[in-house]
């Protein structure tokens, strides 16, 4: 019968100078001098591609099909994801045009760094664990990139969350009056291919709820409730007012909903929907209102999984 060890490897701060790297039996000194004879383990080019290309393809396959599809991944995108993920039963898939998530919420106000929440909304800045300067009825975040990383690298670590970027949402699925999912194609070809390309066919991702977080009115902005307006689902968007803080973040928590069956629309783009006022470099009610989707969209799938548990019991009386 045979035995065998493992060891493990630490890593620990060396005061007099650098690291030290090693087995706990086993530490050896790590300085300046190592890095000249620093080497990586060997790799195939194909091995890179094969794990990138079969971890990517799988993810679209077992997303073809979720429970939730947020599209935008902004400060409420995110903030709904984070709530939103604390069910493990919940799948998620989050779309993303940018290849780089997190929309606004990287810089606050005219390209500042510090991030403004008013309160009670530092309650969820502590929930997620971002660090923030305590003022008399707001708080601020020494730079708004500490609370999207934060928030960010969290809700991807969870296992039920699979983020696309560079990826958008050209339409969506609509059954009966019910949003069921969206239409997907690679950012670019959204962008610029369909202008210089005879055709490009999108892909799919069905959803029993999607989350519209697409921010106000832009080039890219506010496409959720445009095409929901297109195909008269909604009546009209009143457009977002000018500015006005405090009744603008009020407004925008008040207002999101599930605007039409299977579709919940948060942050800046229900102020497109409805009319509310501009809201400025403050951010308390994009993570309330992407808090508040959360809360809708479990409402929802359990309204669905309800109706269909009816409809089955209809089918076997009769």
């Amino acid at each position: 019968m045979s035995s065998t060890s493992t060891t493990t490897t630490t890593t620990t701060t060396n005061y007099s100078g650098g690291f030290r790297l090693g087995s706990r039996e086993q530490q050896q000194p790590f300085g300046l001098a190592d890095f000249e004879d620093y080497t990586f383990k060997p790799i195939r080019e194909s091995e890179v591609n094969r794990e990138m290309t079969s971890r990517y393809m799988t993810d679209l396959m077992d997303y073809a099909e979720t429970d939730v599809v947020i599209v935008g991944a902004g400060s409420a995108g995110l903030s709904c994801a984070w709530e939103l993920s604390k069910d493990p039963n919940i799948k998620i898939a989050i779309i993303e045009q940018s290849v780089s998530p997190g929309g606004g919420c990287w810089l606050g106000g005219q390209l500042f760094s510090a991030m403004v929440v008013r309160k009670p909304a530092h309650e969820f800045l502590k929930d997620v664990g971002v660090p923030y300067e305590e003022k008399e009825n707001y708080v601020v975040v020494k730079h708004a990139a500490l609370f999207t990383s934060t928030v960010l690298s969290k809700v991807l670590q969870r296992p039920n969350v699979k983020l696309f970027n560079a990826t958008a949402v050209e339409d969506l699925i609509v059954k009966q009056g019910k949003v069921s999912g969206v239409v997907t194609n690679w950012a670019l070809v959204t962008l610029t291919g369909h202008d210089t390309q005879s055709c490009m066919d999108p892909n799919v991702i069905e959803s029993k709820v999607v989350v519209s977080g697409c921010g106000h009115d832009g080039p890219f902005g506010a496409s959720g409730v445009k095409r929901l307006e297109a195909i008269k689902l909604v009546e009209g968007n009143k457009g977002m007012l000018s500015l006005d803080m405090n009744s603008a973040e009020d407004d925008v928590v008040k207002y999101t909903r599930e605007v039409v069956p299977g579709m919940v629309v948060t942050g800046m783009e229900i102020a497109e929907l409805d009319g509310a006022p501009r809201m400025g470099p403050t951010f308390g009610a994009m993570l309330i209102s992407g808090q508040k989707a959360a809360y809708a969209v479990r409402a929802s799938l359990e309204r669905q999984r309800k109706e269909t548990s009816s409809q089955g019991a209809g089918k076997v009386s009769a």
